[in-house]
């Protein structure tokens, strides 16, 4: 009882401390007349250009269609990443990201096998990411259900992310957790809690804007987070109806999530989450994202 005393007490404390730096934060840069010295660089997923395509005129369309880097997914093969990576850098659109993902084999399942599946698939991960020229690999750190409760997720999967990090710092990746539909970090500050926590360069938030907003807004998640954040996805999702929706037909506050990158001097990919198209599809995409850019 007292330990969780104390824990509540730790937790009521930081969240004091993140919230008036937070506050603080966007005073100065409120001061700084909302100078623009971030470059915001538009990427899509590898999945969603068209399949009948090659591999390099995959690149080659996501280039003409204004995108500028790409996120992948983990290949067992290092030989083929390392071909796959360096026709994406020819291509001018760099692999800066992959997707593990961690929903087959979470970090906070209680059985060993899982944990041991969980672990291995993240070296590979780790490892394919080197090979492609990736920065990051995404990592859902934990899935809360029937059976497995929120304390024990959060303590198994810090637990276990950690012995990861050996190999990140060695590899000169980092490991991205991000904010999805997994019953857990629903709030920023837990989620900036959480990363902060693991007290590693190799471990940042990957933030996902259209997956908060059933119980958040995205600017103030962005704003608390801050320089917590290493990548962003974009989606947009409609309340009513309870929907996905293409960029800028939901209701993302684009102008605020603009504003809170801004000030929060965010610098580097915004990756679109979305179904594929051909190349008018992805035109548009790509010129939705310049339109949230130019908020």
């Amino acid at each position: 009882m007292k330990d969780r005393i104390m824990e509540r007490r730790s937790f009521l404390k930081y969240a004091a401390t993140a919230t008036v730096a937070t506050g603080l934060l966007g005073r100065s840069i409120a001061a700084q007349a909302g100078q623009k010295g971030t470059k915001l660089r538009k990427a899509l997923q590898l999945g969603m250009l068209p399949k009948n395509l090659s591999n390099a005129d995959k690149f080659k369309l996501a280039k003409e269609c204004g995108f500028e880097g790409i996120e992948g997914s983990p290949m067992k093969d290092l030989d083929a990443a390392r071909q796959l990576g360096k026709l994406a850098r020819e291509a001018g659109v760099p692999i800066h990201s992959i997707v593990y993902g961690g929903w087959g084999a979470p970090f906070s399942d209680p059985d060993p096998k899982v944990i041991d599946k969980g672990l291995a698939g993240m070296e590979t991960a780790l490892r394919s990411a080197k090979a492609l020229g990736a920065e990051t690999v995404l990592l859902v750190p934990a899935v809360v259900n029937e059976n497995v409760g929120y304390g024990d997720a959060y303590k198994r999967s810090q637990e276990h992310i950690r012995k990861l990090l050996p190999l990140a710092e060695q590899l000169g990746i980092v490991i991205a957790v991000e904010n999805v539909w997994n019953k857990f970090l629903l709030s920023p500050l837990e989620f900036a809690r959480y990363v902060d926590e693991f007290d590693s360069p190799w471990l940042k938030a990957y933030f996902d804007i259209g997956n908060v907003i059933l119980y958040g807004y995205s600017q103030d998640w962005i704003r608390t987070l801050g320089k917590r954040i290493v990548k962003i996805h974009l989606k947009d999702f409609k309340r009513n109806g309870y929907k996905w929706t293409n960029l800028l037909d939901g209701d993302v506050n684009w102008k605020q999530v603009r504003l809170a990158l801004d000030e929060v001097g965010y610098d580097g990919f915004l990756t679109t989450e979305l179904r594929g198209g051909d190349k008018a599809y992805l035109a548009d995409l790509s010129e939705r994202i310049d339109r949230i850019i130019a908020m």
